[in-house]
């Protein structure tokens, strides 16, 4: 081993922090999408409507949230 090589290499310590950051984005994609998509539900649930227009509504606003949030978070 050189003498300036530690032994767990910067790459490594890059390859896991990448993987902690893309796991966190998943798990906020679904948190935020399932928020919505809940409260969709809970008003459509509310307000008895037949066909569930606010929580397909929601839910789709719910995915495009996530999304521009994971691409702003890629972005930096």
């Amino acid at each position: 081993m050189a003498e300036n090589e530690q032994p767990g290499t910067n790459k490594e310590g890059k390859a896991i922090n990448a993987y902690a950051k893309y796991t966190g984005l998943a798990f906020q994609m679904i948190a935020i999408i399932g928020i919505f998509a809940f409260a969709g539900y809970k008003i459509d649930e509310a307000t008895h409507h037949d066909t569930k227009w606010v929580t397909a509504a929601l839910t789709l606003a719910g995915v495009f949230i996530s999304l521009f949030i994971v691409i702003r978070s890629v972005r930096n």
